[in-house]
């Protein structure tokens, strides 16, 4: 089956930055519904449509292309007093934007007093280079379709 508008498509990849050092070794497949789901890197999905199991290939993204550009806005350093016992750096900690939406903060640094977060992906701002290869491609089912996204093994869950 060739990969279309409402397939589930089941990728094998690996990401690299652009000095070619692996950030993200894929160790579990990316399932995703084709079709202008924002589900994956619309570069991604316009490379694979019409493609089959099997076909590979590499991409280079720019950083925009990719998780965007870093947002300095997303940067927050609070006073290590607000926050309970136990937090570490790697940790992750669900705030409220400049939006008012919840967002989600990674610790990245703990310095004395200040607890140092950042809203921002980890993969925000870097040029990527995505390696993948397609494992499988099968129609969507109809909730799927519905929902926006696939169901099942490496799919959403609910």
């Amino acid at each position: 089956m060739k990969i279309a508008k409402d397939t589930a498509v089941t990728l094998r990849y690996k990401i690299a930055g652009a000095d070619g050092r692996t950030l993200d070794e894929g160790k579990t497949p990316l399932v995703y519904l084709h079709g202008g789901y924002e589900n994956i890197f619309p570069k991604v999905e316009e490379a694979l449509e019409g493609q089959e199991p099997g076909h590979a290939g590499t991409l280079e993204l720019s950083a925009e292309e990719a998780f965007g550009a870093r947002d300095e806005s997303l940067v927050r350093v609070i006073p290590k007093s607000e926050f309970p016992p136990g937090v570490k750096v790697g940790g992750q900690l669900q705030g409220t934007g400049a939006d008012g939406q919840p967002q989600v903060f990674n610790v990245v640094k703990i310095k004395g007093p200040e607890v140092h977060l950042d809203g921002n992906h980890p993969l925000a701002g870097k040029a990527l280079r995505f390696s993948f290869k397609v494992a499988d491609v099968r129609a969507a089912s109809a909730d799927e379709i519905a929902h926006r996204h696939v169901h099942g093994e490496h799919g959403h869950h609910h």
